[in-house]
């Protein structure tokens, strides 16, 4: 009985959001035009990509030491 609850709760969801990409397809964006007029997009744009960067190599970091520890568990 759970099941159908799941897969109709996803449906509904996945409606509701793509029925919000489509509402927003013909008006501009302020913000963007106001930052990419004066230049603080490559701003935006580099302090966002710097974060997304550290993100993954903390994720890579933390992927390597659970390699290792999983490693000395199966070992002992």
């Amino acid at each position: 009985m759970i099941k159908p609850l799941k897969k109709t709760v996803s449906l509904v969801a996945m409606l509701i959001l793509s029925a919000s990409g489509f509402a927003q397809q013909n008006q501009p964006v302020e913000m963007a035009d106001g930052l990419y007029q004066s230049g603080k997009i490559y701003v935006v744009v580099t302090v966002l990509s710097v974060i997304f960067a550290g993100i993954i190599g903390y994720l890579i970091m933390i992927d390597r030491r659970i390699g290792k520890l999983e490693k000395e568990l199966k070992n002992k």
